[in-house]
């Protein structure tokens, strides 16, 4: 066995160094279900401009990504896509989601009833990760 750096990195590293790892979860906790989850957000020319990437698996939601043009703010979009992949994780079987989150977004996950279960301080340095859940019932 030798250790080495890739120095460029593709998806089919990632499966490869993934399946061991998988394999084993799998072993002690059955398969996960993971599916990829993601609900686009569009314009009036039907451009994606944002929207949500996340996956379910384990039962649980997971929010990666949250994204809602600065100019389309403070109407409720982000409140609907959280709202619609609620929706689609509990019809998937899914009993809880969460989330992690940096630059000044935690409020509004508070505010769609998600709590802060950990912190990671100076990521990036100066600012704080904040890591929420929330059970969906």
């Amino acid at each position: 066995m030798r250790i080495e750096l890739a120095p460029h990195p593709d998806d089919a590293l990632r499966a490869a160094i993934q399946a061991p790892l998988k394999a084993f979860n799998d072993s002690l906790s059955g398969p996960s279900g993971f599916q990829t989850l993601a609900v686009a957000l569009r314009n009036a020319e039907g451009e994606v401009v944002g929207g949500l990437w996340g996956h379910t698996a384990y039962g649980w939601l997971y929010t990666q990504l949250l994204a809602v043009p600065a100019d389309a703010r403070q109407q409720g979009l982000g409140r609907d896509l959280m709202r619609c992949a609620e929706t689609e994780a509990r019809a998937r079987g899914c009993h809880a989601a969460w989330v992690d989150t940096i630059f000044g977004a935690r409020g509004f996950y508070e505010r769609l009833g998600y709590r802060v279960f950990g912190e990671l301080p100076d990521h990036p340095a100066g600012w704080t990760r904040s890591f929420l859940h929330k059970t969906l019932a």
